[in-house]
């Protein structure tokens, strides 16, 4: 019968010699970096990989055997790169390519532009973020915006880029994508829906509801309770009551933020009526200025990737090996590219850190366009 406590015991003496081999392979590695930093080769050499894979394969005795080697030297040459690239980075120069480091972003009496009217959200964040001593003018769609500031009209463009219930504005991502801007900072604006009327008039009196989609669902139990309300969709919530307050009738109302409320001299006739209270939009500031704070902690980058076995775990990795929590992952379509995406990641650093600076190189060299949409 098999002894199970001695065959443990060969797995034990097999993995002490692993790891001596291992260690072994990653000090002629960290020779093969020196070599190459001399001679400015690159890390990453693709073709010579896949032939040492499929050569280290040929030397298994079954496909199932084949297949775990060439999984399992998959990840020791990304860790031996990952070396390599550390090597590299202390033997540069820093470098946070077109950006430029500032103290602080400057607010004061600068251009603003935001989509849609005064009182929506995004004038709310915008003035969260700014303060009132700015120039501020607003457009009809998010790409106007980019346009804007692209000409110069405008030095931030105010747009949304998520929200807490309804998820991305994936709109948004691809614009980031299509326009050489930069994210220089964000603001989380809580969305405190208001359903709001005429002066005098009553819930008794409404016949009609007008708002943007999102937020007519994220209000839908409330209005199910007023089943005899018909609710109309409109461009946004601030439009909504712009509408409302042009037209003076008391038959209808809109749900929209308490700024528009204020603004356009609306009276709330019922607060509270989100079905989620923690319900939030992040905004981000655009500019085209390549610019970030010096106490910056948020990097966004987008790259894509080949159709290979693990080549999102080995982009992963970067941030894994040089201790950088990732805070986000989303991935969008790349146009004209059938079944193929773009990866937009979120996480926590500097530009100036050397760790931040060792994973872009890492990026850069084994992932495709890979962009730095901002620090902030």
């Amino acid at each position: 019968m098999l002894d199970l406590q001695e065959m443990r015991k060969e797995i034990d003496v097999i993995d002490d010699q692993i790891v001596k081999l291992f260690e072994k392979r990653m000090s002629i590695a960290e020779d093969v970096a020196k070599f190459k930093i001399e001679t400015q080769k690159p890390v990453f050499d693709r073709t010579r990989e896949q032939e040492k894979l499929e050569t280290l394969g040929q030397k298994t005795h079954s496909a199932f055997n084949c297949c775990g080697v060439q999984e399992l030297y998959q990840h020791i040459m990304s860790i031996s790169r990952k070396r390599q690239y550390q090597l590299l980075q202390e033997s540069a120069p820093p470098e946070t390519g077109e950006f430029r480091v500032v103290e602080t972003l400057p607010k004061d009496k600068v251009s603003v532009v935001f989509q849609g009217v005064e009182g929506a959200y995004s004038h709310a964040a915008m003035h969260a973020f700014f303060g009132e001593n700015i120039q501020s003018y607003h457009v009809d769609t998010w790409k106007d915006a980019m346009e804007e500031i692209k000409k110069g009209n405008a030095f931030y463009a105010v747009l949304p880029i998520e929200n807490s219930t309804a998820g991305i504005v994936q709109d948004n991502y691809d614009l980031l994508n299509e326009y050489n801007h930069v994210i220089a900072g964000e603001q989380i604006i809580r969305c405190r829906h208001v359903l709001m009327g005429v002066p005098g008039a009553t819930l008794e009196d409404i016949q009609s509801v007008y708002s943007h989609p999102q937020a007519l669902m994220q209000c839908r139990e409330f209005l199910d309770s007023h089943e005899t309300w018909h609710c109309r969709e409109f461009s946004n919530t601030a439009a909504a009551a712009k509408k409302v307050a042009k037209d003076g009738d008391k038959t209808q109302a809109a749900i929209a933020s308490p700024y528009a409320a204020e603004y356009f001299g609306l009276v709330p006739l019922a607060t509270g009526i989100y079905s989620n209270p923690g319900n939030s939009t992040r905004f981000i500031i655009v500019t085209k200025e390549k610019i970030y704070c010096k106490d910056a902690k948020k990097i966004s980058v987008s790259y894509e990737l080949p159709h290979e076995s693990g080549s999102l775990y080995n982009s992963l990795s970067h941030f894994i090996y040089n201790g950088l929590n990732m805070t986000k992952i989303e991935s969008r379509p790349i146009a004209e590219r059938n079944w193929e995406y773009r990866f937009f990641v979120d996480f926590e650093g500097n530009l100036s850190d050397s760790a931040v600076q060792n994973a872009l190189r890492g990026l850069k060299a084994e992932a495709q366009n890979l962009r730095v949409h901002g620090n902030y």
